[in-house]
């Protein structure tokens, strides 16, 4: 029996939900998060997010924090001004005595199924291209996926990537081309498309040659 890596960290720290915030806290080590925030990016909900919240803070892998955002107001006959808001959240916990061991885990694990991605991709349309890059490589690339194809609807597409996104525990850097405005950038050595195929990439699917 196969056992994938994102298999073996839900066994590993007891729930399908806890990777995701843990990939989470480790990406973004200087960000805090408001309960909101890390339902948007993980997609963990209501009581179960909570659980987990709380197994992580008790673990002392994060803690509390505060802080301030501010928004412009605006009214008739008033001048602009900020509108600050306390918002209490939590952060990554650097004291963490396992810190180092921890992090070095979880980066180094694939953030998804490869073969996964591939499939769910597909379904989006007529695919001829999927290049991986940036997080996926543990890279410093430009782009973290490429998608070329036809048929792809927008929205949909968006849709898949913030799923993506709740997994990898990361805002990904991504781009979705036609085939007609892929093929045309390559042919008139567009800047981005060099320095996506001449950076470290790897390509899931390439039935355009290149």
């Amino acid at each position: 029996m196969v056992i994938r890596m994102p298999q073996i960290l839900e066994k590993l720290f007891g729930s399908t939900y806890r990777p995701k915030c843990i990939r989470l806290f480790l990406l973004n080590p200087e960000r805090i998060f408001s309960f909101r925030d890390v339902a948007h990016r993980t997609k963990v909900r209501g009581a179960a997010l909570r659980r987990e919240l709380a197994a992580l803070q008790s673990a002392a892998l994060v803690k509390r924090g505060v802080k301030i955002e501010e928004t412009a107001k605006t009214g008739a006959g008033k001048k602009n001004n900020l509108r600050r808001k306390r918002i209490e959240g939590w952060m990554l916990d650097r004291s963490f005595p396992l810190f180092a061991e921890l992090k070095l885990l979880m980066l180094n694990a694939a953030p998804v199924s490869k073969p996964s991605l591939l499939r769910r991709i597909r379904r989006l349309g007529r695919i001829k291209l999927v290049t991986l890059g940036g997080i996926f490589l543990q890279e410093d690339t430009r782009l973290d996926l490429l998608v070329v194809g036809d048929g792809i609807k927008k929205g949909t597409f968006e849709r898949l990537m913030r799923d993506v996104e709740a997994e990898v525990g990361k805002e990904l850097v991504y781009a979705c081309l036609s085939t007609e405005e892929f093929t045309y950038r390559l042919g008139m050595y567009d800047r981005f498309v060099r320095d996506v195929l001449e950076a470290p990439h790897e390509h899931l699917l390439n039935k355009l040659g290149v």
